[in-house]
């Protein structure tokens, strides 16, 4: 009999850290080794499950499952990567570049896979803009990345809004940070040609809506996505946990998990 993956989950207390947790618990392959959710495993909520110390779940994990904030994912991949592992699975978006450059250092030492999207749907869409934007001229063909989500989403443009916008600008053979438009407010005049713009919107219980809507003058054309239950990132996430164990030091993300590379 094959043994069961141990799998560690942080941000053990959030929405997704819950759906994680109920799904490795419901797959016989896997077992949830420990959760945490602040890197020191402390938290006083009454509704609080069996939380460890990061170490505890470090030393007890093949690889950890982390939907957290910026701050608390860069503090574990320091973390795992200081001691060689375990492998990790980072879902956690809104890193600022500090938080960014600690996730990439870790990745020399340990594999990771981060993604802003775990859905196996947003990743085929990302594909289908690429080659979107490769053939609609810029000169003809603007861009707009429109996402939708609950009330109590902290960061904007969503993590998988990036993603989209990112796949755009590979698309265009550019860095999104060139192209990218910031958010409008006031008397913004035309837009430029070939800049990527956003729209978000926060409100009730949406789950997740995103659009890459191609406006030119005569036509628009919208591809989009819509996510209906929060257990589908869960379920991508553990699929890139059971990938990643055993892979060389890297950064990967879910177009390696479903073999989706060029």
């Amino acid at each position: 009999m094959t043994p069961s993956l141990k799998i560690g989950v942080g941000g053990a207390l959030g929405r997704m850290g819950r759906a994680v947790s109920a799904l490795a618990q419901a797959n016989p392959g896997l077992v949830v080794a420990g959760r945490f959710d602040r890197p020191d495993g402390v938290d006083d909520r009454p509704e609080s499950p069996a939380l460890g110390a990061l170490s505890e779940v470090l030393a007890a994990s093949a690889v950890i499952v982390d939907f957290s904030t910026g701050a608390a994912t860069a503090a574990l991949a320091q973390a795992a990567a200081a001691r060689g592992g375990p492998a990790l699975v980072i879902g956690a978006t809104g890193l600022d570049p500090g938080e960014e450059r600690m996730v990439t250092d870790a990745a020399k030492a340990i594999p990771i896979v981060k993604s802003g999207n775990y859905s196996v749907g947003v990743n085929i869409l990302a594909g289908l803009v690429e080659q979107a934007a490769r053939r609609l001229p810029p000169d003809v063909w603007d861009i707009e990345v429109f996402e939708a989500h609950h009330r109590r989403k902290v960061d904007a443009p969503s993590g998988t809004a990036l993603l989209l916008a990112q796949a755009a600008a590979r698309g265009r053979r550019r860095e999104l940070g060139e192209i990218a438009l910031p958010p409008r407010d006031g008397v913004t005049g035309p837009r430029s040609e070939g800049a990527i713009g956003f729209a978000s919107v926060r409100g009730g219980g949406v789950v997740g809506e995103h659009s890459v809507i191609f406006a030119a003058e005569e036509e628009t054309l919208t591809l989009s996505h819509s996510a209906r239950d929060r257990a589908l990132f869960a379920r991508g996430a553990l699929e890139a946990a059971k990938w990643v164990v055993g892979k060389p030091p890297g950064l990967y993300d879910m177009i390696d998990v479903l073999g989706l590379r060029d």
